[in-house]
């Protein structure tokens, strides 16, 4: 069956990186073939990826209130449309959602949306869902039940508030967690006490499991700067060896 992977956290926590990060840790186990789906207005993972991205489903979304093609149902139309719009790389797929309808707005557009969403996942072993700020997009992509979300914060007091509170409404939003778990990016090296001391309370208190802390990286920093995609890094770099070592302790059962 597909695993659904979703990440979420404030603003500016390192969603994307570890997203891009992730890919690259299933594409290099075999865990493969993997969606990944771009949900933030303000995309940038194909830039990680060192991909360009043709057409987003923000523009399909518009395209669906308009005239549909003579012979062609709008749920057909639909589907074609999205099929168009993966960019297709070995192991791996991309979607870009682009920009939404606005807040609130469960349109016709949306539901064709995710019932295309449905089909579309049979074709995979892994979507992994690369949140905004807000969690509104699973609703959107009729994504409710989550098998792993991954709660990115920066090694700050609010950044590791901002996860627990997170976690904590999961359940008023009625999404299905599996299993969550909290990962601190960018984070100094050593963990200062002080630091250690939220972290271990905000897993205690939001029952998550910490997958691991991930220290700053002038690596990635260079890579993304010089526009080479993250998926080139070697996997012998300290980096990579951090980052695969908290995804075999959330996959470790999964591997083949």
């Amino acid at each position: 069956m597909t695993q659904i992977i979703a990440l979420a956290g404030k603003g500016g926590t390192g969603k994307t990186t570890t997203a891009a990060l992730l890919l690259k840790y299933l594409t290099a186990h075999k865990m493969t073939p993997a969606l990944a789906v771009d949900a933030d207005a303000n995309a940038n993972l194909n830039e990680l990826l060192h991909l360009d991205v043709r057409t987003t489903l923000g523009t399909i979304r518009k395209e669906l209130k308009g005239d549909i093609p003579p012979g062609m149902s709008r749920d057909q139309y639909m589907e074609m449309k999205i099929h168009q719009s993966l960019i297709e790389e070995e192991g791996f797929d991309l979607m870009v959602m682009g920009q939404p309808d606005g807040p609130g707005c469960y349109c016709a557009a949306n539901q064709y949306l995710a019932m295309s969403m449905d089909r579309l996942a049979d074709n995979y072993q892994y979507i992994i869902v690369d949140n905004e700020a807000g969690m509104e997009h699973l609703s959107r992509l009729n994504l409710r039940k989550i098998d792993y979300l991954l709660i990115v914060s920066d090694p700050s007091a609010r950044g590791i508030l901002t996860a627990r509170r997170i976690a904590e409404l999961t359940g008023p939003l009625q999404l299905d967690i599996r299993q969550q778990y909290l990962i601190v990016n960018r984070a100094p090296d050593p963990i200062p006490s002080a630091l250690q001391e939220k972290i271990d309370a905000a897993v205690v208190e939001a029952n998550m499991q910490l997958a691991g802390i991930i220290p700053a990286s002038e690596e990635l920093v260079s890579q993304e700067l010089s526009g080479e995609s993250y998926l080139q890094l070697a996997e012998d770099s300290k980096v990579i060896q951090q980052a695969f070592a908290i995804f075999d302790r959330i996959f470790k059962s999964k591997k083949p």
